[in-house]
């Protein structure tokens, strides 16, 4: 990890070393000349000044120092692998090497070279997706179904014991049948490269994001739209468990609708945030000045330097996971009270991927 750490730009590295060489080309430029060789080495004084600076940082004791400060980007103490999870359940993760499925024990099972994927309502199953094909996966790794589809992208499930949908991007927003029956447009609607979420409580709603970047949400029962919401940058979507609030994750700020008229009841800071379960409270991701916390109402649970990216609930609400890149690191906060935090690194080498593996849902006690 330290080869990577080593090219991670210490804030304000670049400034200094820039302020540093403008003060010192400043004095050389504003010196006297003065004849005779007496005073010649006044001029070569400035030069290594700016060498010597230069030095200290470049140099091997310099770089310790940095070394020092990047050795500090983590949780100490970390375990060095995923040895269990600390709430029941089970991940899925999205890495370079495909879908994953992470028990509670550790123990995980690479699904297959899928590129997004998503649970089903109850967990027993999993919807994944690749360039051309749409699959629905048991967590063993046996398949199901599959379906041919040009462009298949953000699979969402959906629906009770008996009757199940799954709606997913392709060249238009499409709908199909829990067993892979039913393939069909989503009501010919047309929309912008944000996966749906399907309303909780009300089966067969779904929000999508139309072209001019405006939430609306859809009844597949008569394909009837109940509202519309005003424009927004939109990345993500997500429902409270209830259905009563939709939280908006943009480009330009979060954003809380209404799940009944999709008007604004809250904007709160944050570059993301993910619903606490069976609550309208956000967990929230803020950054400043190079620091990134996680936020629980008015509690911060933990803070680091660099981006913090990426928020799965367990299915109880007492644990956070939260990605840390610069790290390697996932960070598993307590969110109920307690102080306890865990911290697993190796987090790339673990799942066979270069870019930082991301937690695609935690499901199910």
């Amino acid at each position: 990890m330290r080869p990577e750490l080593e090219r991670i730009e210490i804030p304000g590295e670049q400034h200094a070393r820039e302020r540093a060489w403008t003060v010192a080309s400043a004095a050389f430029a504003e010196r006297r000349p003065v004849n005779g060789r007496r005073r010649m080495w006044r001029p070569a004084i400035a030069v290594v000044a700016v060498v010597a600076a230069l030095a200290a940082v470049l140099s091997p004791p310099g770089r310790a120092v940095l070394d020092e400060i990047r050795d500090a980007v983590g949780v100490e103490h970390p375990q060095p692998a995923l040895f269990s999870l600390p709430a029941p359940g089970r991940l899925l993760v999205a890495s370079d090497a495909g879908i994953w499925v992470v028990q509670q024990d550790g123990s995980k099972r690479l699904l297959g070279p899928y590129r997004e994927a998503s649970w089903s309502p109850f967990g027993r199953f999993v919807v994944a997706a690749s360039e051309n094909e749409l699959a629905a996966l048991e967590p063993d790794g046996g398949v199901r179904w599959t379906l041919a589809r040009p462009g298949v992208r953000s699979p969402r499930w959906t629906g009770s014991e008996t009757d199940t949908r799954i709606a997913y991007l392709g060249r238009q927003p499409r709908v199909v049948a829990g067993d892979g029956s039913g393939d069909e447009p989503l009501c010919a609607a047309s929309v912008r490269r944000v996966a749906p979420a399907w309303r909780p409580q009300a089966q067969l709603a779904v929000a999508l994001t139309a072209p001019s970047g405006a939430v609306y949400v859809v009844d597949l029962d008569g394909c009837l739209r109940r509202w519309t919401s005003s424009p927004t940058r939109a990345r993500r979507l997500e429902w409270s468990s209830d259905g009563a609030r939709l939280l908006v994750i943009g480009s330009d700020g979060l954003r809380v609708l209404d799940g009944r008229t999709g008007e604004v009841v809250a904007r709160p800071r944050g570059a993301d945030a993910a619903f606490h379960p069976g609550t309208h409270e956000l967990a929230r991701i803020e950054t400043r000045d190079d620091t990134s916390a996680v936020v629980l109402g008015a509690r911060t649970l933990f803070r680091g330097a660099g981006e913090l990216r990426g928020l799965a609930w367990s299915p109880d609400g007492r644990w956070l996971l939260v990605g840390w890149p610069a790290a390697d690191q996932w960070v598993l906060v307590r969110a109920d009270g307690g102080r306890r935090i865990r911290a697993v690194s190796n987090v790339s080498e673990q799942f066979r991927s270069r870019s930082f593996p991301r937690v695609e849902g935690w499901c199910c006690e």
